[in-house]
């Protein structure tokens, strides 16, 4: 149960009669709506307020059920308007009974007649409370004061913005109200509160300002004809002080509903991102002194890589680096000039680890093609939007025109891994699992290919660590469109394991990220 609906679930047991029990020593409440009548009809004969022309009667049949007589028509029964059953010392009564109901003043910059005088909108009333920081100013003559003015126990309730959004006015002092506030006064002494409460109800349960069968708007003949449960005068009372004695543990319960939806949405991803923090540190699984070092692996990738450049399949690159240990100290050789790279190494990481330029270990860092999208066609093209939650929608993604000669320079393969370089998903990368028809990649995306002795998925989780996201962000051009290029790319440092532990770090992460989801 959310922590809404555990509020609801009181205050529907509270209009319902449930929430404290009866008492027979109360005056029904009956007696008091008679009592609220005689003194409509006294206001009447005072000239405070217009005779009603089709004032409401709500009663039980001699059936048990309800009626309503409006005017001088014939009683009709109301049983599908009456949502529940209520105790027999209460009645079914229109708002308009019970409360007199004013709007505010429309706002009208032209006219200055009268005094100016502060006033509230819909904007300073939220639930139970007023923001008074921000007053308004508007003129005022003195008939409109009278209408438009709350005075200190008035029940305040918004006609626009959050329909059905009330407060009760609380001040000593009194207040201008502007034409979207409801001004509710009763006629004769009730509990205010508890009509409070029954705002808050409808309102969170759809009766007022909800989809479906609700209220949509909350105008002053809506207002006027909503349908209130009527407890006696003490029985009010005594709901009201259950409310609030009740009210520190529903906030309690709010408070700890509200933190553990948080946990429960930033939970996942922070779990992700220790997860992918510890790999790369060399802290998800344990090393193992009988695997072949990351030096001899990134051995094994510079000889790959000259073997390609001799076959022309790759050039050279004319700024290869390399990357080596002295003195407890991390160097890099780049142009014949060695420096000390101390101050690009985040973290420690294990005597089997190398540290490497991702340029290194890629045999090609290569710009997607530009064309046009087309409905139809023979080769594909993979566009930044085709790539949701780590997969491709094949079925979606569009075909486009490429000339013969281009196709196999971006042809796309398993284990070729994508990257965003521009826009809001700049960074977000994608490892090809497969590719089941010719496609190619656009041009806002970079392919990286890498040699065999690296696991793809490694380096895939690599692209979501902490580590990976910092040396992006440092690297990203900070326009109205980010865009980071293949030459950052090329230049981030990542922590290399040995082959070996490279699987079982994938293996580890997958069987953690299995079971926690199927918690």
């Amino acid at each position: 149960m959310t922590a809404q609906q555990l509020k609801n679930s009181i205050l529907q047991m509270a209009v319902q009669g449930k929430l404290v029990p009866q008492d027979s020593a109360d005056e029904p409440a009956s007696v008091l709506l008679e009592r609220i009548s005689a003194e409509k009809e006294q206001l009447i004969k005072e000239g405070k307020i217009k005779k009603e022309k089709n004032p409401s009667r709500i009663f039980r049949g001699a059936d048990n059920l309800p009626y309503e007589q409006v005017g001088k028509n014939e009683p009709v029964c109301i049983a599908d308007e009456v949502p529940f059953e209520i105790p027999e010392t209460w009645e079914w009564v229109r708002l308009g009974s019970v409360f007199q109901h004013n709007t505010g003043k429309a706002l009208n910059a032209t006219n200055r007649s009268g005094e100016k005088k502060s006033y509230i909108t819909t904007s300073n009333l939220y639930w139970d409370r007023f923001e008074l920081d921000k007053l308004k100013e508007m003129f005022f003559t003195e008939p409109e004061i009278e209408k438009c003015t709350a005075t200190k126990g008035d029940l305040l309730v918004c006609e626009g913005g959050d329909i059905g959004r009330a407060a009760i006015w609380p001040y000593d002092y009194d207040i201008c109200i502007q034409n979207h506030i409801h001004r509710l006064r009763a006629y004769a002494p009730v509990c205010t509160q508890y009509f409070y409460y029954l705002f808050y109800l409808y309102k969170h349960v759809g009766w007022i300002g909800g989809k479906g069968i609700g209220i949509q708007g909350l105008s002053s003949n809506a207002i006027h004809a909503l349908l209130f449960p009527f407890p006696p005068l003490k029985e009010q009372e005594r709901i009201v002080y259950a409310i609030k004695q009740i009210k520190p543990y529903t906030d309690k319960y709010t408070e700890v509903a509200s933190t553990l939806d948080a946990l429960n949405t930033n939970f996942p991803n922070q779990l992700k991102k220790s997860i992918f923090q510890m790999a790369v540190q060399g802290k998800l699984v344990p090393q193992d002194p009988t695997d072949e070092p990351a030096s001899v692996l990134l051995e094994h990738i510079r000889a790959e890589k000259e073997q390609l450049i001799r076959q022309g399949k790759i050039k050279r690159d004319k700024h290869e680096s390399v990357i080596f240990r002295r003195d407890n100290s991390h160097y890099e050789k780049l142009d014949g000039i060695e420096r000390c790279i101390d101050d690009e190494i985040p973290f420690e990481i294990p005597d089997s680890w190398e540290w490497e330029r991702w340029g290194n270990i890629s045999k090609s860092i290569q710009y997607g093609y530009n064309a046009p999208a087309k409905e139809s066609g023979r080769i594909k093209m993979v566009r930044i939007s085709d790539i949701q939650n780590n997969s491709v929608l094949w079925d979606t993604v569009p075909y486009c025109d490429i000339e013969e000669c281009d196709i196999e320079s971006y042809l796309l393969q398993a284990n070729d891994i994508l990257f965003a370089r521009t826009g809001g998903t700049v960074g977000k990368s994608y490892l090809v699992q497969e590719v089941p028809e010719e496609a190619i990649y656009a041009g806002y995306l970079i392919r990286t290919r890498y040699s065999k002795w690296l696991c793809p998925q490694y380096l895939k989780y690599f692209m979501e660590s902490e580590l990976y996201w910092r040396q992006l962000r440092d690297g990203t051009i900070a326009t109205a469109q980010p865009n980071c290029n293949g030459k950052t790319l090329g230049k981030m440092l990542l922590p290399i394991p040995p082959l070996s532990e490279q699987y079982r770090i994938v293996e580890k992460i997958n069987s953690i990220f299995s079971k926690c989801n199927s918690i």
